[in-house]
């Protein structure tokens, strides 16, 4: 009797490497035996296999049958990623907290810190020094401009009004 496809058939090899090592005293659940009685492995039926949990390192593996013989890989363990990074910005924290302590370090020349500006603050009026008169910034041409084509506007409007107006009146007439 032949199985119908290749999953049946890893999951009919693991059922039978489940049965050989439970004839054999090894342990089959997913429990941990104590290492006095040298349950270092723990096996657990999955469908492409079989999961292997080292209970003395922690590491996890899947184990499948291929043409050759049973292989085990080890599973990618992301706490173990975690851990390494964890451990790197540690490092670079100290390594950080180690320059600051050292004291400022400035590559390159520097004579004075340039002033800090904002285009959009308005101009505070200057106060001459004897008299006491405030003067006034100016506007600017762009900010003459803007006011003269608003006019523009609205002047064209009025008269745009102001027509439709008088056609209206002389039609009614």
């Amino acid at each position: 009797m032949r199985p119908a496809n290749s999953s049946t058939a890893s999951w009919l090899a693991a059922a039978v490497f489940a049965a050989v090592m439970t004839i054999s005293g090894g342990p089959v659940a997913a429990q941990s035996a104590p290492d006095g009685e040298n349950g270092r492995y723990s096996m657990t039926p999955i469908p492409e296999g079989v999961l292997r949990l080292d209970t003395r390192t922690g590491t996890m593996s899947t184990c499948t049958k291929n043409g050759t013989g049973w292989a085990c890989y080890t599973v990618p363990d992301e706490r173990a990623a975690f851990d390494a990074e964890i451990g790197r910005l540690q490092a670079e924290v100290e390594k950080l907290k180690g320059q600051l302590a050292a004291g400022p370090t400035v590559s390159g020349e520097v004579d004075e810190a340039l002033p800090k500006s904002d285009p959009l603050k308005k101009a505070k009026p200057k106060v001459a020094e004897g008299d006491r008169t405030i003067e006034i910034p100016l506007p600017s041409d762009q900010d003459v401009d803007r006011v003269m084509s608003f006019l523009e506007k609205a002047w064209r409007r009025l008269i745009d009004m102001a027509n439709r107006v008088q056609k209206d009146v002389s039609g009614k007439i």
